[in-house]
């Protein structure tokens, strides 16, 4: 039987990993995709301390490696649920994998948040993307609209303009929400233009590749079509706890509704990260979830 199994590999969960190892603790992490999380979509991190700047990609693989150097145990499955014992915890995956823990710790992270538009899942990776980082380089020379207007999408945005020919923001609200910090730096360049207070219609496509969007104004109803080679949607984020709702209590957005503790209703079940509710989602507070669940969880352990 693991003494900590994780659910999630995110930093909240690696970081888990390591408290729990380094406490004398054996752990196994079970990842459904992989190692980082929603960090690893970051090309530049200059708000970590002690470090100047590193990739999202450079934390992951290096907090990966020194879990596993500790003696980390992990497995790539989806977990479905998790069964709250008198001996213990039983995680069962959709792949059939069946895991014993003495205590469970959950960092399931977040999912993006889709348009809600027909044939949307379908175009993913064919023309709908999440991450300038990631596929930003295919829309070099090219248009690209973006959909959204907090800091993710401007944030997004601003990186697609170094390098697409037009970028259009598409925002459902008649203004921005993102800092104007950001909102200066985007606006400032003269391949980015804007339409506020806009609802999208319909997806256009051409043999199963997206060309374009179908907005309307929300003041008058207008309709019009856009054509684009891209489209990046940045419109927030969800969690994916429903599978542990008899476990830990949820707020009406879904998460986890627990605070700092990272303590939930069950005995020997934990939370971390931003699956958790919270007022600030960053790498530092990931991390500090991932560290306060773990030793949460050994003292659980010790006074078994």
């Amino acid at each position: 039987m693991t003494d900590v199994i994780i659910v999630g590999g995110g930093p909240a969960g690696m970081t888990a990993a390591l408290y729990a190892l380094r406490n004398g603790k054996s752990a196994l992490v079970i990842e459904k995709n992989g190692f980082g999380g929603q960090i690893t979509h970051s090309p530049k991190v200059e708000n970590y301390p002690g470090t100047l700047s590193m990739s999202g990609n450079e934390f992951a693989e290096h907090t990966l490696d020194q879990i596993l150097a500790q003696g980390a145990e992990i497995e790539f499955e989806t977990v479905v649920s998790v069964e709250n014992t008198p001996e213990g915890k039983i995680v069962r995956t959709e792949e059939g994998g069946e895991y014993e823990g003495r205590t469970v710790i959950l960092a399931t992270g977040v999912k993006h948040r889709m348009l809600g538009l027909e044939g949307e899942e379908d175009l993913v990776g064919e023309g709908i993307s999440f991450c300038a980082v990631c596929d930003g380089d295919f829309y070099a020379d090219r248009t690209v609209c973006v959909a959204g207007g907090g800091n993710s999408a401007l944030q997004e945005a601003i990186l697609l303009s170094e390098k697409s020919k037009e970028v259009i923001m598409l925002q459902d609200l008649d203004f921005f929400t993102g800092e104007a910090r950001l909102q200066d730096v985007l606006f400032a360049r003269e391949n980015v233009r804007a339409l506020t207070g806009v609802k999208f219609r319909r997806l256009i496509t051409r043999d199963g590749v997206l060309t374009g969007v179908e907005v309307e104004s929300r003041e008058d109803g207008t309709v019009q079509t856009i054509d684009c080679d891209g489209l990046f949607v940045a419109i927030g984020l969800i969690p994916e706890n429903d599978p542990f709702a008899d476990l830990a209590d949820l707020n009406s957005y879904g998460y986890f509704d627990s605070d700092e503790q990272c303590l939930t209703r069950t005995p020997g079940i934990f939370v971390a990260g931003d699956c958790r509710s919270k007022y600030v989602r960053q790498l530092t507070t990931a991390v500090a979830d991932g560290a306060t669940a773990a030793l949460a969880a050994c003292r659980y352990i010790n006074e078994l």
